[in-house]
């Protein structure tokens, strides 16, 4: 056996990883904030209060100024709302967990705070991540002013940086703070320990599905609604100054691109890390150890799962070099290179990362319960090899996403020419890509999940979720990086810069636009094993509970053919589409406000359309209805998610849960890589059009061809940031609510619900 000198390994590990994570993450910020503001020609340099005296930097400052303060009121007018949702929710976690356990209100007290610091620790990281971005917008603007690539691509990566491993320290060090404050209450009994923090995947979450939501039909209102009546009726380019949507739009990309997806990756590893805990503590414990005689550290073998995110940090910094000092960008072709490296280099380092950890960590060998029925033997190299089938499974999902939605690549150059015989066919084309683009990322989810199961039951495929969100810093900072190039191209148009500025800043966004795909699939592969891993959770724990009893639950595992629980199946199969209806209305119904809204102006000032109209329009306004639009139609998807589980639970019992979790499970991931992959095509196509020469066959910018694209690119901008990337948030949502309510579902009637079912 190892020397019980090991014991605490895991908790230095995890601290000392939080603290580099933030201190790095404020180096970054500090780079980024020498970049002065003054756009290069001027003489003047100015702060971000100060004005200037040369012309261009007071209209930089004057846009930075109108889209930070667009973001700014947004999100506190959405994270106002969440405050009250998490009061009383957290008010109800600790009514049904307190009622579930015999009125053990401590258990139900501590399930609830852990909801609330990861409803706190969400909106803290989205936030965080929309306030770097509008801060380095505007500088990667000024850095693509001077010559060379090098200085305007690390603006906004370093952006990226200062959000992916900001999120990741604050995630950690909340975790392991509140772990460590339970266990003054716990010690021994791990297994309610761990019960109590599945409530910070549950915060995390919940926040995660409004930001997503929200900040979606934000920022698609406005930029369908900006290209619909700019680009498509008057044929005025995309950010053009003369398009009242166009801050509006800019905003979007912060509130919704950055915001939404930081608080969606952090319920990711919120949730994978609790799925992981609850199911190793059931093995993972004092008694366990002491049976087999082992004088290691059973708390940092328990620990192992938030270490391996913990060296994933210290890999992510490392590979962060490559980027920016050793291979460093100096043309256009190096950028999306760039990108694709980090994500390869990350992978291929933390495989012996891992491996050495395991070794260190995990005892030579531990019998583990498994969730169905007998034991298995968890070994160090099993470990490593369920953390790195999630690894390696994670990199060829985002290498083959971006097969589908680069223009570099055959599928997206299918769908530009099929905009030469107008919209409806690139309609057609597009649909069959996404529906095409989830066959192998769907095979590689089902090879992952059946080698990690097979080695390590369900504990393995926590492993693996885990294994595909290690390399969390780089996967957001790549992923923050594309909304900050579009931001700065924005800029640079209505600030009415040299075009060889917009053309730089689109480069950079075209390479954007795939890694944001990527990270999509990175984020819809992990939601998948990290939903199976909590379904798994759900379901011992309910063993667990009814083992007593005469007619205990799941002892042979779910049964698929029982009939409530194949028919809440079906109705789990349908639950993704219906709420991919509701937001896609949404989006619909937002931007046909903000077409109204533009016209109305267009026609009430006619002059605006003028070449080089001095008037500006309202931008104002069009803020306004994103915002309304937005916190008004997040409600009715975010509610439907949340209250599905939770009354079926109630009234059906445990077995129609067991039902609807799977079914959501299996339709979210198809329909999710569907459409997220269908929008990104749309998009590339668009820009691949824009790029050719009018010329050649496909006309470039302003032809019938571009008209067609640019429908195709409408219709997946909702696609590929509203529902599609909502769905992962559906299919985790629902798994954690249910794990957390489990033992109410329980106690009502012995799992049989009101109905008494069972």
């Amino acid at each position: 056996p190892k020397l019980s000198a090991m014991a605490g390994t895991a908790d230095t590990i995890i601290i000392v990883a939080a603290i580099v994570a933030l201190v790095w993450g404020l180096i970054q910020f500090y780079v980024i904030s020498s970049i002065p503001l003054k756009s290069n020609g001027d003489s003047a340099t100015t702060s971000l209060t100060g004005a200037s005296k040369g012309d261009t930097s007071e209209r930089l400052i004057e846009i930075y100024t109108a889209i930070y303060t667009g973001a700014d009121s947004f999100l506190k007018a959405e994270y106002t709302i969440c405050s009250y949702f998490v009061i009383v929710f957290a008010a109800i976690v600790f009514v049904s967990v307190s009622a579930g356990t015999d009125w053990d209100y401590t258990r139900g007290g501590y399930t609830a705070t852990a909801f609330v610091l990861g409803a706190i620790t969400s909106m803290v990281s989205g936030y965080l991540g929309m306030k770097v971005a509008v801060y380095s917008n505007v500088r990667t603007t000024i850095s693509a002013q001077k010559a060379g690539w090098t200085s305007c691509f690390n603006t906004a990566f370093r952006a990226g940086a200062v959000m992916g491993f900001a999120l990741c320290g604050l995630g950690m060090i909340v975790l392991y703070a509140t772990l460590m404050i339970f266990k003054g209450t716990y010690n021994s009994d791990w297994a309610t320990l761990t019960d109590c923090i599945t409530g910070y995947g549950l915060g995390g979450s919940c926040i995660a599905m409004f930001g997503r939501v929200g900040g979606g039909i934000y920022t698609k209102a406005a930029d369908v609604g900006a290209d619909l009546v700019g680009k498509v009726v008057h044929g005025i380019p995309e950010d053009d100054p003369r398009n009242p949507a166009t801050i509006a739009d800019n905003v979007g990309d912060n509130v919704g691109d950055v915001a939404g997806m930081g608080s969606d990756l952090f319920g990711s590893f919120a949730e994978a890390t609790c799925a992981a805990l609850v199911i190793g503590a059931s093995s993972l414990n004092e008694t366990n150890f002491d049976l087999l005689s082992l004088d290691e550290d059973p708390w940092s073998a328990l620990l192992f799962p938030v270490a391996v995110s913990a060296v994933g940090v210290f890999v992510c910094l490392l590979c962060s070099f490559i980027a920016t000092d050793i291979l460093p960008v100096k043309k256009e072709s190096d950028v999306e290179n760039a990108l694709k490296t980090q994500l390869i280099s990350t992978t291929l380092v933390m495989l012996p990362a891992v491996y050495v950890l395991a070794t260190a960590l995990l005892p030579d060998k531990v019998s583990f319960v498994k969730v169905v029925e007998g034991t298995f033997d968890l070994t160090p190299v099993k470990a490593f090899v369920c953390v790195g089938a999630g690894v390696t499974g994670g990199l060829i999902i985002g290498l083959i996403t971006e097969y589908y939605t680069s223009h570099s690549y055959t599928p997206v150059r299918e769908v530009a020419d099929s905009c030469k015989t107008g919209a409806a066919t690139n309609m057609i084309y597009g649909i069959a890509l996404g529906y095409k683009s989830a066959v192998i990322p769907v095979l590689i989810l089902s090879g992952v999940v059946y080698l990690s199961f097979a080695l390590c039951d369900l504990y393995g495929v926590a492993l693996a979720a885990i294994g595909m969100l290690s390399n969390l810093a780089t996967g957001l900072s790549i992923d923050v990086y594309g909304p900050v190039c579009d931001n700065a191209g924005g800029i640079a148009e209505m600030a009415e810069l040299d075009p060889s500025v917009r053309e730089k800043t689109d480069a950079l966004d075209a390479a954007g636009n795939t890694t944001a795909a990527i990270g999509k699939g990175f984020a819809i592969g992990s939601a998948a094993l990290v939903s199976l891993a909590l379904f798994g959770a759900f379901v011992t724990r309910i063993k667990t509970l009814s083992a007593d009893s005469s007619d205990p639950f799941f002892i042979h595992g779910v049964n698929m053919l029982e009939p409530l629980t194949f028919a809440f199946l079906i109705i789990g199969g349908m639950i993704p589409f219906w709420f991919a209806a509701l937001t896609m209305k949404s989006v619909g119904l937002a931007a046909m406000e903000m077409v109204y809204e533009v016209e109305r102006q267009f026609k009430e000032k006619p002059q605006l359309l003028d070449e080089n109209a001095t008037e500006r329009p309202d931008y104002d306004a069009c803020i306004q209805i994103s915002t309304r639009a937005s916190l008004r139609e997040m409600v009715a998807p975010g509610a439907m998610v949340m209250f599905t589980p939770l009354l079926t639970g109630t009234f059906f019992g445990v077995n129609a849960v067991c039902g609807l979790l799977v079914g959501s499970l299996v339709a979210s991931v198809q329909l999710a890589i569907s459409m997220s992959n269908s929008g990104g095509a749309w998009d590339n196509a668009k820009k691949y059009i824009e790029k050719a020469s009018p010329e050649s066959d496909l006309q470039g910018k302003g032809s019938d061809v571009h008209k067609a694209a640019v429908v195709g690119d409408t219709v997946g901008d909702p696609f590929k940031d509203t529902s599609g990337p909502a769905l992962n948030i559906v299919m985790k949502l629902m798994a954690v609510l249910s794990l957390v309510f489990a033992d109410y579902f329980y106690a009502i009637n012995d799992g049989g619900g009101v109905f008494n079912t069972a």
